[in-house]
């Protein structure tokens, strides 16, 4: 046998895992001891707080009927006047009661500023959904809401008394309206009131900060970051993509003595020149100084992420399976979500039977209906990142995108199509296809006839060029598996002329990689 090339595989510092693998789970562990105790106290505490929560609410909603009688709901000018005092006063002083029936105990750090120092407050993290708190501490502030959440019952009066932001999945020109209104507001000079935004875009477990939104850094005014915490010693509050429902959430807080929440309002942000030019550099800024405060990571998912999970959930893979960093890989990669989310399903066909959603080697070499190689363990290798001998989904993309499609070129195509046709009558045999692939993969005893009659489409057969290389398009890693194969070719006949030229063979194959890798590269 051959002796393999050994050398070390250079990767990119920007692609490696995040420093957080999954902040969209919520992983809450109630021990018996914490399950009676929640029995205990909530027996007592859940009623009487229901009661106390339905008064306030009963006091609350024709307040806020009264507020916003007769002003239009996508009103040109914000409130003003008696709708303005009472929305600051009574409306803020109601959620306070409303909050502390039900167990909060709220902590204020730092000094929030008018809007017209800084027009638009950035809270994060985003972990459930009594966040809503941070807006009575901010003196009720316009927020973004869908127009559909005015529709609902009680809640959609205490919304309207907000003057909200609107969002409407409906209208195709939802997004670029929305950020329009943001402008507006923002640049307003002080009429309107602050606007408050979760940039994040979506819950996570507070363990990271996720990928900031551009919608609150576009206008390019001051920004002040509010920096959220629970400080508890049983997580009752986390409403992520995975963990317990709302329903139990609500239960679980109400049956505690109380649940503290510290809101920090950090100095304002004043965007640089270069910021206001490039608001996702404003937007990473921000977060920066948002994780020092909290002391907590940052990672490069978003929304976007969330979106695969749930697809990879419904492709029979453990959720976490679809979390790649969407935005980094997006960036790096020129990758769309409609292109991720193809990947995960071509991943989803090797990966669905195995534990964890990762693949070893003899599950890869299985769906490539292929006996593993020498060729098949050195693209394996490629593929595997952090060489714990499994591939993931993230690594998949990873591989798929820097390594195979690069290999997929044409000519490459027609030099493999050539060798495979050995009489040059532009058609490939069975007979031809199977005794190169025999050659080619040292094994002298496999059967190709699956993997001939897919790329034989018509069924005539012999494979055409046409047949040859639509195949290989919608399947780049066998174009790696073959540059991979050259390459071990070329290596044994320098080696065989020359037992010297390892080490330097070696360099020479690290900087071609190094150079693939590179044009990816930040």
């Amino acid at each position: 046998m051959p002796p393999q090339r050994v050398f070390t595989l250079p990767r990119q510092q920007s692609l490696l895992l995040p420093a957080v693998i999954n902040p969209f789970v919520q992983d809450t562990k109630l021990s018996k001891a914490a399950i009676i105790k929640c029995v205990l106290l909530g027996i007592f505490l859940v009623p009487i707080r229901a009661v106390l929560i339905s008064l306030v609410l009963m006091v609350t909603w024709p307040v806020a009927v009264i507020i916003t009688f007769n002003h239009p709901v996508k009103g040109a000018e914000p409130m003003t006047g008696w709708r303005r005092v009472m929305c600051r006063r009574v409306m803020a002083a109601l959620g306070r009661t409303y909050y502390f029936c039900m167990g909060f105990r709220v902590v204020i750090k730092g000094r929030q500023v008018d809007s017209s120092e800084a027009p638009i407050l950035a809270v994060a993290p985003h972990s459930t959904f009594f966040d809503g708190i941070v807006c009575i501490v901010a003196g009720l502030p316009s927020t973004v809401s869908r127009v559909e959440n005015l529709a609902t019952p009680i809640f959609g009066r205490f919304v309207r008394c907000l003057q909200p932001v609107l969002v409407s999945r409906k209208d195709p020109d939802s997004r670029k309206n929305t950020i329009q209104e943001i402008d507006s507001r923002a640049k307003s000079l002080g009429h309107w009131p602050q606007v408050l935004i979760f940039p994040e875009g979506t819950c996570t477990n507070r363990s990271c900060l996720i990928t900031f939104k551009q919608g609150a850094f576009i206008p390019g005014v001051p920004v002040q970051p509010v920096v959220m915490r629970y400080p508890n010693q049983l997580d009752t509050v986390s409403w992520t993509w995975q963990g317990f429902s709302s329903r139990t959430l609500l239960l679980l807080t109400l049956s505690q003595l109380y649940t503290t929440v510290e809101i920090e309002f950090l100095p304002t942000h004043i965007p640089t020149e270069e910021e206001k030019k490039c608001p996702p550099l404003f937007a990473s800024r921000v977060r920066d100084k948002m994780a020092q405060a909290l002391g907590v990571p940052v990672t490069d998912h978003t929304y976007e992420d969330c979106r695969l999970m749930i697809s990879a959930g419904e492709l029979t893979l453990p959720m976490e399976a679809g979390l790649v960093e969407f935005t980094k890989i997006s960036r790096k990669l020129n990758l769309k979500w409609d292109n991720v989310k193809k990947e995960l399903e071509g991943f989803a066909s090797m990966a669905s039977s195995c534990k964890g959603g990762r693949i070893n080697i003899n599950e890869f070499a299985s769906f490539l209906k292929l006996p593993v190689s020498p060729a098949l363990e050195e693209l394996f290798t490629l593929f595997d990142r952090n060489g714990d001998g499994t591939i993931d989904f993230r690594e998949y993309v990873i591989g798929v995108t820097i390594l195979c499609r690069p290999a997929n070129t044409e000519d490459v195509l027609h030099m493999a199509f050539k060798l495979f046709d050995t009489d040059e009558d532009e058609k490939i045999t069975r007979e031809e296809f199977t005794a190169l692939l025999r050659s080619a993969l040292g094994v002298s005893n496999i059967n190709m006839a699956k993997l001939f009659k897919e790329i034989d489409a018509d069924g005539s057969g012999f494979i055409t060029f046409n047949e040859f290389q639509s195949f290989a398009m919608s399947h780049p890693e066998y174009a790696k598996l073959f540059t991979t194969y050259l390459e071990l070719q070329r290596y044994q006949a320098i080696q065989e002329a020359n037992p010297g030229d390892l080490e330097l063979t070696g360099q020479i194959s690290d900087k071609q990689e190094e150079s693939v890798s590179d044009k990816k590269d930040d």
